[in-house]
């Protein structure tokens, strides 16, 4: 399959995309809409390849870096929530650490990852806070796992989230987070800043990998 293969519909928002980028591997399109980049489902990993793949990390809640790694996000996060809130770590993998450090702060977390931790029961309940730590570069279908994630948010409500953002075409080349294959979307400030203002809500970008999306009220 060639560079001219007509490009796909953008699986956040329906617009039409625009062919942006190939590699050895696999082609990527950009929506004229959102701006998010994507690869096409032909390209996408078999739930097999993605989780041989997850089995590669190594996650653990005694790892001090990646504690710091994590506190990127929950730092700016804690500052925001009242007391004792109620959140859902939304792909938590296989060795939950975000969840353990809120709980340490004074909060409870419900688990949710459809591989290591199957709760898909979680997403009918409501939350003050939803935590997504390198989980949106993942998603095949984001349009409807994004309208999960809102229908699941107070009113209020925070959604974090830890994913690199995406910039030029050049920097996108040689970038290292294409060369993972369940990479298959990928954000930048205007699509986060898209979403936002679909949902009506307020966007902040505490870190270069780090995104804070508050549910209008």
């Amino acid at each position: 399959m060639g560079v001219t293969e007509p490009s796909p519909p953008c699986p956040l928002c329906s617009a039409p995309s625009a062919f942006f980028h190939r590699d050895h591997r696999r082609p990527y399109h950009q929506c004229s809409r959102c701006a998010l980049i994507h690869v096409p489902p032909a390209y996408h990993p078999t739930p097999q390849e993605e989780k041989a793949q997850y089995d590669l990390h190594e996650n653990d809640p005694h790892d001090l870096g990646y504690r710091k790694f994590l506190s990127r996000l929950t730092a700016p996060l804690l500052a925001k929530l009242p007391p004792h809130s109620h959140g859902l770590d939304y792909g938590c993998g296989p060795g939950p650490t975000l969840s353990v450090m809120m709980s340490e702060a004074g909060h409870s977390m419900v688990l949710h990852d459809p591989i290591y931790h199957p709760n898909p029961d979680a997403l009918n309940r409501t939350y003050q806070f939803i935590t997504a730590t390198e989980v949106f570069e993942h998603l095949h279908q984001p349009a409807r796992d994004l309208d999960s994630l809102h229908h699941a948010l107070k009113p209020g409500g925070w959604l974090g989230i830890m994913t690199k953002r995406a910039h030029d075409k050049d920097a996108f080349s040689t970038w290292h987070y294409i060369q993972d294959p369940t990479h298959v979307c990928f954000w930048s400030e205007t699509t986060f800043q898209w979403l936002a203002d679909q949902w009506q809500a307020s966007v902040s970008f505490p870190a270069p990998d780090a995104v804070l999306i508050q549910r209008s009220q």
